[in-house]
């Protein structure tokens, strides 16, 4: 789902509705008021915030897009590893319902409503495993999908200047090369990438055990 480039579009609609989302929770929790998120249909998307346009403030917002996707599949590993794949499946539809308030295009709000129904659908009328199985693929493809966009804007730079992407925005601010910057998001994400993946593995195979146990006794 992250590999092959038939299916890669679909499955970037979940990492760019979380890498917006972390944009818009950096923003209100420095204290910047959050004016809007868009989702376009070539999977990008943008979010738009007002306050001080230079400070830790913007950093921190600019910060959090990219890195978004490994932190949250690495908590979502968290409430796996507790067996609340139920809750997990909860809180992003209600996650994705407080996205909604903020969503300014049309095709934005469709996607956020067809992801939130499909969660809601699943959580109120599938079976444990079924739920289990769709909280573990998330959370696999937040983790394992969180280096590509950053290799995709490196690839990007190479061809044509990128003014207005998060790395060129925090060289600006802050005079440290946006290579600096693009190498700092691809190592942090692949450390998160490793780190639950070494989490998962052993509760993968259980749950696996589980779903077999299950088949058979069918």
């Amino acid at each position: 789902m992250v590999a092959l480039p038939s299916i890669w579009p679909y499955t970037r609609v979940m990492i760019t509705i979380t890498h917006e989302g972390g944009h818009a929770f950096a923003a209100l929790l420095t204290g910047r008021k959050l004016q809007g998120i868009r989702l376009h249909t070539d999977t990008s998307g943008l979010t738009i915030s007002s306050g001080r346009p230079r400070g830790p403030g913007m950093v921190i917002m600019l910060l959090s897009g990219y890195l978004a996707p490994a932190l949250v599949g690495l908590g979502a590993v968290g409430l796996l590893l507790t067996g609340h794949s139920l809750g997990l499946l909860w809180l992003l539809v209600i996650v994705l319902g407080l996205m909604l308030i903020k969503i300014r295009n049309i095709h934005g709000v469709v996607v956020i409503i067809g992801c939130a129904a499909g969660l809601l659908a699943i959580s109120w009328y599938a079976s444990a495993p079924a739920q289990s199985s769709l909280a573990y693929l998330i959370t696999w493809i937040l983790l394992v999908a969180s280096p590509k966009p950053v290799l995709e804007l490196i690839s990007q730079r190479r061809r044509h200047r990128t003014p207005q992407s998060d790395a060129d925005q925090l060289s600006r601010l802050s005079k440290v090369p946006a290579g600096v910057w693009l190498t700092g998001f691809l190592v942090i994400n692949s450390v998160g990438l490793l780190v639950g993946a070494a989490l998962l593995l052993p509760a993968l195979a259980d749950l696996a055990v589980s779903l077999i146990n299950q088949l058979t006794a069918a």
